[in-house]
């Protein structure tokens, strides 16, 4: 029977990553190191014996900033239709691996910081101490001139609700079979992205995350027993089973 999975995968590292600085709206390019990891993330886990199969997405849903763009890109998903930021001229010559559609949206941008734009957690404490204000938790606090959690929810909510709508309901408990293709893939930002796993369970981001995604990090989510209403987060599978059973085959 059919499970559908959203996959979700931060951009790859960049110079404010490295050193912790938050980044929302900042337009900042990948590091070298952040885009050869990223190639490897999709040579390692993207095929049709991988995790991410290609022929199995129907929808891939990516950040306006062009570090997550660009990871997409380099993830090497292999879209038949040219992907909504590139100009005929950029398109190359590709395996096409997916019909799936790409699109940008708001709703997964990263969390808009604000006053906090720029800074490191520490600079953040050091400055809250030096005003009289009490220690800062970003799901319990959100960001001044920012985001709150509240308009976090808000926006996360309203996606959740067009992938269950669109890709899973008709899909889930279904034989594989006579299954369309049903995983969704996101790619974009840390705080984001860990936003969305906790709303996906449905958790209130004011209980606290404790979730980590590395930079170039990938996520699973899906459901238990085959049903809309038990959504999970699926923290190990066994694909990799079926690469080494596949690696050991006579040719």
């Amino acid at each position: 029977m059919t499970t559908p999975r959203v996959f979700i995968v931060r951009h790859g590292e960049t110079e404010w990553s490295l050193n912790g600085r938050h980044t929302g709206t900042t337009e900042l390019p990948l590091t070298a190191n952040g885009e050869k990891r990223i190639r490897a993330t999709g040579q390692a886990l993207v095929g049709d014996d991988r995790l991410i199969v290609p022929s199995q997405l129907a929808q891939i849903y990516v950040s306006p900033r062009k570090r997550a763009q660009r990871t997409l890109e380099l993830l090497n998903i292999g879209c038949r239709d040219r992907l909504p930021w590139q100009d005929q001229q950029q398109m190359k010559e590709l395996d096409i691996r997916t019909d799936a559609k790409v699109q940008i949206t708001e709703d997964i941008r990263e969390w808009d910081y604000g006053d906090y734009e720029g800074l490191t957690s520490a600079t953040i404490k050091e400055r809250r101490q030096e005003s009289g204000e009490g220690p800062w938790d970003i799901w319990r606090d959100g960001c001044p001139g920012g985001e709150s959690p509240a308009d976090i929810t808000n926006r996360l909510d309203r996606l959740i609700d067009d992938i269950r709508s669109r890709f899973h309901g008709t899909a889930i408990g279904q034989p594989k079979a006579n299954s369309n293709p049903s995983d969704v893939l996101l790619v974009a930002h840390g705080h984001i992205l860990r936003a969305f796993a906790m709303r996906w369970i449905k958790r209130e981001l004011t209980e606290g995350v404790s979730l980590l995604l590395e930079a170039g990090g990938v996520g699973t989510l899906s459901y238990e027993h085959h049903n809309l209403d038990e959504p999970a987060i699926l923290l190990g599978g066994a694909f990799m089973v079926d690469v080494v059973h596949n690696a050991g085959r006579p040719n």
